[in-house]
């Protein structure tokens, strides 16, 4: 099952790339990136002691 949603998930994006899998493979990147970066956030704000609490979304 997790198989057929990856699978349809990939076909999906290499479709609003108008069949473009360059196009498709640089916009997965640029996610890929961004999300990277969200994650070195949270890494820096929980090694800082940031305010946290269970329920908080003090990231977004």
């Amino acid at each position: 099952m997790i198989a057929y949603r990856r699978e349809a998930a990939i076909d999906e994006i290499v479709a609003n790339c108008n069949g473009d899998i360059h196009g498709a493979l640089k916009a997965l990147l640029l996610v890929n990136e961004q999300l990277e970066a969200e994650l070195q956030q949270l890494y820096a704000a929980v090694a800082l002691g940031g305010p946290f609490e269970r329920g908080s979304n003090a990231l977004h």
